[in-house]
């Protein structure tokens, strides 16, 4: 037996393919899009501090090679970043920031 191999549809962007979103949901949608990039940058901001606390083990064993120390100025960056968006949002509190 031989397996058929089908293209997947690339787009549901058809009309009459799914119904349109009831008044709450289209409210509740609204308040999840506006609030995802201070979910976002707290989740870079979590995850770049764990990761320059790794590093700086190491820098504190002198262990630490280029390449991590490249990772762990990068880390920096991404944590600066997210502290921004975060203090343009007026959410810094969520990061332990004041």
């Amino acid at each position: 037996m031989a397996t058929e191999i089908v293209q997947a549809p690339t787009s549901a962007d058809h009309a009459g393919d799914i119904a349109p979103l009831p008044t709450a949901a289209l409210s509740a949608l609204a308040r999840f899009h506006s609030a995802f990039p201070v979910v976002q940058a707290v989740t870079v901001y979590e995850t770049a501090a764990v990761h320059a606390v790794q590093l700086a083990a190491l820098a504190e064993a002198d262990k630490l090679d280029d390449l991590d120390a490249d990772s762990l100025a990068h880390a920096e960056e991404l944590m600066a970043g997210a502290a921004a968006t975060l203090a343009s949002a007026g959410r810094l509190d969520l990061i332990g920031g004041a």
